[in-house]
C-alpha cells in the first residue's frame, strides 16, 4: 500500500484514540449533553468513507481490525499503568483512574459499538457505491454515516447505560449524540470530496466492490 493510505489509516487510528482517552469528560452544547469525544470521533467516519472509497471495503476492514487491536492495546496499558504503584509524592492517583479507567461495562459497549458502527459504514457505502454506480458520493457518505452512526450510538448508549438511565432519558441521549455525529460528517461533505478527488488522482484507483467478501471477519 501506499504512503497515502498508510497516513489515512494512521490518521484514523489516531483520532479513534483521542475520542476513547477524551470520552471521560462531558460538556453541554446547545442544551444537549456529550462527551468530548464528539470533537474528534466523527472524523473516524469520515476517513473511514475516504478509505471504503477509494481502496474498497476488504481494505477498510483491515484498518477497521487495525483500529481495535491499538484501542485495546491502549485499554490495556492505561490499566497496567493505574495498576502499578505509585510513586509517594505523586497526587495524581484518583485523577488518572477517574478520567482513564473504565468499568468493564463501558469498555465492551465501546469495543461492541464501534465494530458495528464502522463496519455498517463501510458496507452501507460500498453497497451504495455500487448501486449508484460511483455517482453522487454525498449520498454514500451522508447515507452510511445516518446508518452507521445510529448502530454506534444505539448499541454503545444502550450496553452502558439501560438499567441506570431512565428509558426516555436514554432515548433523547441516543438521539441527540447521533444528530449532532451526523451533522458533523454533513458539515465535512466537502472535505470528503476534495480528499477522495485528490486521493483517487494520485493512487489512480477507484475501488468498486462488485466481488468483495463482506464478511467482516474475514482478513
Amino acid at each position: 500500500m501506499s504512503w497515502r493510505f498508510v497516513t489515512c489509516t494512521a490518521l484514523f487510528v489516531a483520532s479513534l484514540l483521542a475520542a476513547n482517552t477524551m470520552a471521560a469528560k462531558l460538556i453541554v452544547l446547545g442544551g444537549l449533553v456529550l462527551s468530548a469525544a464528539i470533537v474528534i470521533f466523527p472524523l473516524s467516519y469520515v476517513l473511514g468513507d475516504v478509505l471504503t472509497e477509494v481502496w474498497g471495503y476488504a481494505a477498510s476492514r483491515r484498518v477497521i481490525w487495525l483500529g481495535f487491536a491499538c484501542n485495546a492495546l491502549l485499554v490495556a496499558a492505561v490499566w497496567l499503568g493505574g495498576a502499578l504503584p505509585a510513586a509517594p509524592f505523586w497526587r495524581g492517583q484518583a485523577a488518572y483512574e477517574e478520567i482513564l479507567g473504565q468499568t468493564p461495562r463501558i469498555l465492551a459497549a465501546s469495543f461492541l459499538a464501534y465494530l458495528v458502527g464502522e463496519f455498517a459504514n463501510a458496507y452501507v457505502l460500498a453497497r451504495l457505491k455500487l448501486a449508484t454506480r460511483g455517482r453522487w458520493l454525498w449520498t454514500r457518505t451522508i447515507g452510511s454515516t445516518l446508518v452507521g452512526q445510529a448502530l454506534d450510538t444505539v448499541v454503545f448508549v444502550t450496553l452502558a447505560f439501560a438499567g441506570v438511565v431512565p428509558g426516555a432519558a436514554l432515548a433523547a441521549l441516543v438521539a441527540g449524540q447521533w444528530a449532532v455525529k451526523v451533522a458533523w460528517e454533513a458539515a465535512a461533505t466537502p472535505l470528503t470530496y476534495a480528499a477522495v478527488g485528490w486521493l483517487k488522482a494520485r493512487e489512480g484507483i477507484d475501488t468498486y466492490d462488485d466481488r468483495t467478501d463482506f464478511n467482516p471477519i474475514r482478513l
